[in-house]
């Protein structure tokens, strides 16, 4: 008496798994009649037999390159996809538009007319990914940024944050986020200029953020504001090296600690600048960086205890 033996789990696995490799690759030889004659069809992402007609594969990927375009009504008649998926839209970009109907067809008048009134939700985020696109194109921030920001703000209007708040302090909240969660030299007053919203707003909706979303404080290092600052003072590039030297050994002190980053960095502008008989006035570097002349002096006093010089 023969005993049949089984396949394993293993094994039905591995052939599953070499059935789905070989189902991608494009078959050269018929299994019915044996023919080499294999009729490619692209369009329709099959591969047929020439002499029996079988079907070999059906739904394969077209790897072929797009072709080239050079003028806008050819990259219209060749695209053959849509715009990209993308925050900076209030539907991700995945909404259908109707057309403006023809006169023969009064029909869809109607259909028009309801797609076009927006419930209120879908035109908050379209008037705050308005303002992002408009803050960021101001401040030429990189596109991850923009879209960064735009999903923090869905998420804080998800979450029903934005009762008693401003669209636009929750909107400059969120790109500032994005730019210190992305490390772009982005000062809070930079973004301040290019709204209408107070600073104690801006800065009680950044906390509202950090406390309800939780999210992870992102810091921002001095030496990314360095050469910003060292450009507008014009102060030469041996200048801006020892700035950065000074900011890296201060960089684990613990005096440092809840300091904003825009004082140390004044102060060591105004230690390095004095070092190399290019110095600027307290007032000027002050004005230029956006602090105060007492915060400057209070952080240049403990930087030059510290490093033992005059």
């Amino acid at each position: 008496m023969s005993k049949t033996m089984m396949p394993s789990k293993n094994a039905s696995r591995n052939t599953k798994a070499d059935h789905d490799a070989d189902s991608s690759e494009i078959p050269t030889i018929c299994p019915e009649c044996g023919s080499r004659e294999i009729i490619v069809d692209t369009q329709r992402g099959e591969s047929v037999c020439s002499s029996c007609g079988l079907v070999l594969q059906e739904h394969a990927m077209n790897t072929e390159q797009e072709r080239r375009a050079f003028t806008t009504e050819e990259k219209a008649k060749r695209m053959r996809t849509g715009s990209p998926v993308t925050n900076l839209l209030p539907d991700m970009g995945l909404t259908t538009i109707i057309d403006m109907p023809s006169p023969q067809n009064q029909k869809l008048w109607r259909a028009v007319k309801w797609q076009n009134r927006l419930p209120w939700a879908k035109r908050n985020i379209l008037i705050a990914t308005t303002e992002i696109k408009r803050i960021g194109g101001i401040l030429n921030l990189p596109q991850d940024v923009k879209e960064t920001a735009a999903q923090i703000y869905k998420k804080a209007f998800n979450k029903k944050l934005l009762r008693g708040r401003s669209i636009k302090a929750m909107v400059a909240a969120c790109v500032y986020y994005a730019c210190r969660a992305s490390k772009i030299p982005r000062t809070l007053q930079e973004i301040l200029e290019q709204t209408t919203v107070d600073g104690k707003e801006l800065r009680k909706a950044y906390r509202t953020l950090i406390k309800e979303l939780n999210l992870k404080v992102p810091s921002l290092e001095p030496t990314a504001l360095v050469s910003k600052y060292i450009s507008e003072l014009q102060l030469p590039s041996t200048v801006e090296m020892r700035v950065v030297d000074i900011l890296r050994k201060i960089k684990a002190e613990r005096f440092i600690a809840g300091k904003d980053p825009k004082g140390l960095v004044a102060a060591a502008i105004y230690i390095a600048a004095r070092q190399f008989a290019d110095a600027r006035s307290q007032q000027e570097i002050a004005r230029v960086i956006g602090i105060t002349e007492v915060t400057l002096r209070s952080r240049a006093k403990v930087i030059q205890k510290f490093l033992h010089v005059d």
